[in-house]
């Protein structure tokens, strides 16, 4: 990946019939739907983590290409939905720069297809792709598991398929009502931890806060597995 110093200056001439460059807006437009929490100041701050080196015009103003495009949803998936720190990610992203095939952040092999947008669904969509029913849907909805949405993602569709199989174990989302419970407790520790630096008001602060939250959830959720794993440990003996 080129470093954004050498793209400083003109943007390059485009290959004719090539996508046009775009704007931070018009980045935000296409990106908004998917991670709403997207900001310009947040673009700029993944800019200075070298996550994504955008051209520049003449004038100093950024542009982004298809790959940039591409590369940004693949940091913003990997932080949304593992929680993985921009180190980890900008290590994974140089492997593939060099032309090696790195293991997926979070386990699994790289595949080109993690660099494409994420599958939405529509209700009808993931009920069927789950092998679930509008019951589970409905249960999963009231017992806080799943956010109701006229579209979801696939990290929801991941919760209704696993949803499916606890319940063939008897296991019911009502059961699951803790899970809540929890997810705002660990909540309420990383939002007093963050304290220090949400009370600053400048944007760089801000991009820092949310990149920090989610390196504290990524520790939490070790600590968790391994309570879960030691506990299965006892159950085995």
């Amino acid at each position: 990946m080129a470093s954004a110093s050498s793209q400083a200056g003109a943007a390059p001439g485009r290959v004719p019939g090539s996508p046009p460059l775009l704007s931070i807006g018009q980045v935000l437009a296409k990106l908004n739907p998917e991670f709403p929490d997207l900001t310009p100041s947040k673009l700029r701050f993944l800019e200075e983590r070298q996550l994504v080196s955008p051209a520049r015009t003449e004038s100093g103003y950024r542009k982004f290409s298809s790959t940039d495009m591409d590369r940004l949803r693949f940091v913003l998936t990997m932080q949304r939905d593992h929680y993985l720190p921009l180190k980890v990610i900008r290590g994974y992203l140089a492997e593939m720069d060099a032309g090696r095939t790195p293991e997926l952040p979070g386990g699994g092999a790289a595949a080109p297809s993690m660099l494409s947008s994420e599958r939405r669904f529509t209700r009808d969509e993931l009920i069927r792709e789950a092998g679930a029913n509008a019951m589970l849907l409905g249960d999963a909805i009231s017992a806080s598991l799943v956010v109701p949405a006229d579209h979801f993602g696939e990290d929801v569709l991941a919760v209704l398929k696993s949803l499916v199989e606890l319940q063939r174990s008897g296991i019911e989302p009502r059961h699951l009502r803790g899970f809540r419970a929890a997810a705002e407790r660990e909540l309420g520790l990383i939002e007093n931890a963050l304290m220090p630096v949400a009370r600053r008001k400048d944007s760089s602060s801000r991009a820092r806060a949310a990149e920090m939250a989610r390196e504290i959830a990524g520790q939490l959720e070790i600590v968790r597995s391994s309570l879960i794993r030691s506990a299965l440990t006892r159950l085995d003996s």
